[in-house]
């Protein structure tokens, strides 16, 4: 039996039409005083995503910034809380992820995404999704001995006990970014160092300003 969204495939879109706001995009630009884009975190679990994350979303909290984080875990509790973890529905749950995340950066906001998103096509789908609007790909650069170490939920533990199957880095693979915009490796540096990084890659970029 088809999931729900593979039968949606097949309805026709004929009946289903945009509607356009009176206020506008550029309109929400220009009450926040900043340029919309999508921060893409990707790594291995525990590699740090959701904590650098967190703390790039306070450093700009502090700076009168409009942000929204998408978590991992938590989309999964709710709006895909039907998908598993076969290959087919992680790439369905990269994909809704980017047509919120367009509607968070529709809105004005900076939009910061935590999730393992382990295959390179994926990401780029969610690139094409944004299209034209800007998407950063955060590498958060972590050796895979390290996010054992840490382990913060016990998941490699259960992986390599044969508990837990098509685990990302165990026995599901994890395609690297090969160009990223933004490359962190946290073996290296603090949580607030690389926070920091991506603020000031934000800022180098003019993404803190109005849009010009």
């Amino acid at each position: 039996m088809s999931s729900p969204y593979e039968q949606k495939k097949h309805q026709s879109k004929g009946d289903v039409v945009w509607h356009h706001s009176t206020v506008t995009h550029q309109d929400r630009v220009l009450q926040k005083g900043q340029t919309p884009v999508v921060l893409w975190f990707t790594g291995l679990s525990g590699s740090g995503k959701s904590t650098i994350a967190n703390a790039v979303e306070s450093q700009l909290m502090q700076q009168g910034k409009y942000s929204y984080l998408l978590d991992g875990d938590n989309v999964r509790h709710g709006l895909n809380k039907d998908l598993g973890f076969s290959d087919t529905d992680r790439v369905e749950n990269i994909r809704r992820i980017g047509e919120v995340a367009k509607l968070f950066v529709d809105s004005g906001s900076i939009v910061l995404t935590a999730f393992i998103s382990p295959f390179i096509s994926d990401r780029e789908q969610v690139r094409k999704i944004l299209e034209p609007d800007p998407f950063l790909e955060v590498f958060v650069d972590t050796p895979l001995d390290i996010c054992e170490s840490r382990d913060p939920k016990g998941l490699y533990k259960k992986a390599r006990a044969g508990e837990i199957k098509q685990f990302t880095g165990i026995d599901s693979e994890y395609q690297a970014p090969v160009n990223p915009e933004i490359h962190i490796k946290t073996a290296e540096y603090s949580i607030e160092e690389c926070a920091i990084q991506v603020v000031n890659k934000l800022e180098g970029l003019g993404y803190l300003k109005g849009a010009q």
